[in-house]
């Protein structure tokens, strides 16, 4: 016996992405339905490469009552109206917009992370899927975390386009063609041409000067790792299609070396070490798309610190950093409280 799951935003980039991860892992379903706008009602969606498709219903006239689980990838906007609809009828939310990750009634999950704290969905019957930034990150910060003590956390972020949706990523394809012929391509989706260009912005700005997605990273790291850790983060925006790229810089309690940390990290979950010193012993974002694991390289001790070790993080941010992480919330959820069989 499997699970009725609902897909809401199943037309844009990470629900499409959800859909085939569903497919890929197998996860057990009795039905799925994809849920997107009016605009999509009636167009019809692949479920991933089984040759199967589905018909794309209205999420406005959508019953959510006697469906398992909706998984939401529809935006904030979205989530804010309907996931307490469909979390009041009795399907539990799994929601990757920011909407509640904050709310302390609303557990945020990474589950190679944090995976008692689902426990708390029962409050609001509401899940909600980290930042796709963080959620990278502290699957490579937990095992050294257990490992050593992190006191600080300094990163810098490479994003790619594809954070910002189709529109960013047909953005960057429009600019890059219409430069190679000449053109100007004006930023529509960006502030910046994005094109052979880097963005030192992400979201909107706060009173301190910072943006939104870095407040995210810190805000959230605290509340799926640990309060006490502090995190400064700077974000910026790369000409890349799909991947997120980290460069990490830890501060620890208790003394840490490079090559322990390496032995620590090949051992956790959800990661691949990829670290040779040498040309091209590392990972890039290109070599990590379609992929579920995240990637660390470049590991090395930090000589200005007593105990602090330096490193890069990559992942595909369409699957770790947002669909793959809500289908593992699902399976946990599944294997945990909503057993089936």
């Amino acid at each position: 016996m499997g699970y009725r799951v609902v897909v809401v935003g199943a037309t844009g980039n990470v629900g499409r992405e959800m859909l085939n991860i569903l497919a890929e892992r197998e996860f057990p379903v009795d039905e799925v339905a994809a849920v997107a706008s009016s605009r999509s009602q009636g167009s019809e969606i692949d479920f991933g490469d089984s040759g199967t498709t589905l018909k794309v219903r209205s999420l406005e006239h959508f019953d959510f009552a006697g469906w398992d689980m909706a998984l939401f990838a529809a935006g904030s906007e979205a989530s804010a109206k309907y996931a307490p609809i469909a979390a009041k009828a009795g399907c539990v939310v799994i929601d990757n917009s920011s909407y509640f990750r904050m709310d302390p009634d609303v557990p945020l999950i990474v589950p190679e992370v944090n995976p008692d704290a689902i426990d708390g969905y029962v409050r609001r019957n509401i899940i909600a899927n980290p930042n796709c930034s963080t959620a990278q990150m502290v699957v490579a910060l937990k095992p050294l975390h257990d490992e050593a003590q992190i006191t600080r956390v300094v990163v810098s972020t490479y994003q790619s386009v594809s954070g910002a949706g189709k529109g960013g990523m047909d953005e960057l394809f429009s600019q890059t063609r219409d430069i190679f012929v000449g053109d100007k391509g004006e930023p529509k989706t960006f502030t910046k041409q994005i094109a052979f260009n880097v963005i030192p912005h992400i979201d909107s700005f706060l009173d301190d000067g910072s943006t939104k997605e870095e407040w995210k990273m810190v805000a959230e790291t605290k509340k799926i790792l640990d309060a006490k850790i502090k995190v400064t983060a700077t974000c910026v925006r790369v000409p890349v299609f799909v991947g997120h790229s980290e460069a990490i810089n830890i501060e620890f309690a208790n003394e840490i070396t490079a090559e322990r940390a390496r032995e620590v990290l090949r051992e956790a979950p959800g990661i691949m070490v990829v670290d040779k010193r040498e040309d091209g012993g590392y990972v890039t974002p290109v070599e990590c798309v379609g992929d579920y694991a995240t990637y660390i390289s470049r590991i090395r001790e930090d000589s200005t610190l007593e105990h602090g070790l330096n490193l890069w993080c990559v992942s595909d941010n369409l699957r770790k950093g947002a669909a793959l992480n809500a289908i593992q919330i699902a399976e946990l959820l599944g294997r945990k409280h909503l057993k089936k069989g």
